[in-house]
């Protein structure tokens, strides 16, 4: 007992032999000291109120101020609430500690007998593989769930809050310490650094990791849990709870992601999991095949039929009319993994990965129906795989009927063997679109009939995202029409519109002339797909010249050459067709 008689008699309590173990200040620690007095002297309860008026005096009330004091070495875990061994409920105000009872805690009378809690650990040596590493922060997530029930207050006769967390902070310096010893790269700290997550998100991470570990569906996969485990007191709760909504780095960037389930009480709850794709990379690094991108790639190459495009724009890189957008950005929000999910829920769909949708875009050519078909399928995360449908009939002379066919059988075959969801892009497909022959017998026709029934009849079967792409909607098959979901169409641009394309499009770093007008050049009746070869032609004309400058003349010179030379008159609107 001689750590006890040192902490009893030492004049200055600072040098006692466990103050430092104590973590707390030179006052709190002589309450602790009272407090021992009282429990060796035969009381095993001493009221808050009597103590702090025995240290601090009443004078002015001048002891309420020390209950603050009191509530630290409740989190601590040195002192309990009587003889209940309880730790302090966190509904209790720190005015009602007034007139509570306290005693010693079962780890300050451990730390009072051996000098010490017993938390060492290990030398920091590194780790030999990613689950040695993973069962540390595993032990680690262990602690955090134990501290936070701590903190709600709970009757135990286990370690106290004070002592979790020295073993916390013990158990993440080690971790800190053996990660820095290790050469070889760990991959999940690799994954870390990639993403830019910070401890909070890291955390979440790997709660989540351990319950994929566990191999069930316990209680770190809710919402509430997850939060509690990141958080000091409600006001942190609130807080963080952005951390797992829509636009937070782990949802946003498909890190994790979450279904939504009706709990008993009639509302609905949220149960987070790490996304498929990353949780292989971790659990099996050493088997991580190639990725899907590369494993596509390869794939696409082995075969004649389809182009593998990636896109390099969203829909917010696009100047597109307002109406266009609006349809675009009501789209997304309905192809979304959360309203497929709601979908199968309701007994809608069956699948819950995402929506279905068989999309045309249509309208004049250059009015941006490709680029807006790429950068949708940006916004959706998906690569394209390009069909030029205006080669159908040139490739596959006697056999269309069959090939078309396996354009769809492809395109499928390519999706579940790279087990990935590309968009199905049909550029130029007025070919399968157009009406049907009637009344004709000649083998011709016969044959585009026959190619169309199949294209309708595998339209319909279609599962994933399929745009087509046409400049005449007014050929197009009404059996086709009822087939997409979508039909957007795509405008010749107002004048705004122009001004945002030329300012997108005119390159950053050329010398203009002082009289240079962006507002001249928009007056122009013009598509984007002419803008853009306009500047080119433009820029080939002025860098040849010995003091190039851009001018409106370059510009205006280049545009009566485009016009008089187009084939398209410039186009009355087209508009726009809703949901079917």
């Amino acid at each position: 007992m001689k750590y006890l008689v040192n902490f009893l008699q030492t004049e200055d309590i600072s040098k006692a032999e466990i103050f430092d173990c104590l973590k707390c200040s030179k006052e709190e620690a002589e309450i602790l000291r009272a407090v021992m007095r009282k429990y060796v002297e035969g009381s095993e309860e001493v009221g808050v109120l009597e103590l702090l008026i025995e240290l601090f005096g009443d004078d002015g009330y001048g002891h309420i101020l020390h209950l603050k004091k009191i509530e630290n070495l409740f989190e601590l875990g040195w002192l309990v609430q009587n003889s209940l061994r309880t730790l302090i409920p966190k509904e209790l105000s720190r005015l009602e500690l007034l007139h509570a009872s306290v005693s010693p805690g079962a780890s300050f009378l451990k730390l009072l007998e051996n000098g010490d809690l017993g938390l060492s650990l290990p030398d920091a040596t590194p780790y030999t593989d990613h689950l040695e590493y993973l069962q540390d922060q595993f032990l680690r997530i262990d602690l955090y769930q134990k501290m936070n029930l701590g903190r709600d207050g709970f009757r135990t006769d286990g370690p106290s809050p004070g002592m979790i967390r020295s073993e916390l902070e013990l158990l993440e310096k080690r971790i800190e310490e053996r990660v820095a010893a290790t050469q070889k790269p760990i991959v999940v700290e690799e994954f870390f650094k990639e993403k830019g997550l910070d401890p909070k998100e890291k955390l979440i991470f790997l709660a989540l990791l351990k319950e994929e570990y566990a191999g069930g569906e316990g209680t770190l996969r809710d919402m509430n849990t997850l939060i509690d485990l990141v958080s000091c007191d409600e006001h942190d709760r609130f807080r963080n709870r952005a951390l797992l909504e829509e636009g937070a780095r782990l949802v946003g960037e498909d890190i994790v992601d979450y279904d939504e389930m009706l709990n008993p009480f009639g509302g609905i709850t949220r149960s987070f999991f790490i996304s498929g794709e990353i949780l292989q990379e971790i659990i099996h690094p050493q088997k991580k095949k190639k990725s899907t991108k590369l494993k596509l790639a390869q794939l696409v190459k082995e075969q004649d039929i389809f182009e593998l495009l990636d896109p390099k724009t969203t829909l917010e890189d696009v100047v597109l009319h307002p109406d266009t957008r609006e349809i675009l950005d009501a789209l997304l929000r309905q192809m979304d993994k959360k309203v497929a999910q709601r979908l199968k829920a309701w007994g809608i769909k069956s699948k819950t990965k995402s929506i279905d949708a068989r999309i045309i875009f249509y309208g004049p050519p250059g009015t941006g129906k490709t680029i807006t078909a790429l950068s949708l399928a940006k916004s959706l995360k998906k690569r394209v795989l390009s069909f030029d449908c205006s080669k159908i009939l040139s490739m596959y002379v006697g056999e269309s009927e069959k090939n078309v066919r396996k354009i769809f059988d492809t395109f499928k075959d390519l999706a579940q063997k790279s087990g990935s969801e590309p968009v199905l892009l049909l550029n130029e497909a007025d070919q399968f679109l157009s009406s049907r022959s009637v009344g004709t017998g000649s083998s011709a026709d016969k044959m585009h009939n026959q190619m169309q029934n199949i294209f309708l009849e595998q339209i319909e079967q279609f599962e994933g995202t399929l745009v087509a792409t046409t400049n005449l909607l007014e050929n197009l098959d009404t059996a086709f029409s009822r087939r997409f979901d979508y039909k957007i169409g795509f405008k010749m641009p107002d004048r705004m519109q122009r001004v945002e394309l030329w300012k997108k499009m005119l390159p950053k770093n050329a010398p203009y002339a002082k009289d240079f007008s962006v507002e001249k050049l928009a007056l122009y009746d013009l598509t984007g797909g002419q803008i853009r070869l306009i500047v080119k032609n433009t820029a080939y004309r002025v860098a040849v010249k010995k003091e190039p400058l851009f001018c409106v003349e370059d510009f205006v010179a280049e545009i009566e050459k485009e016009k008089g030379g187009s084939f398209e008159e410039s186009g009355k609107s087209m508009g726009f067709l809703k949901k079917t």
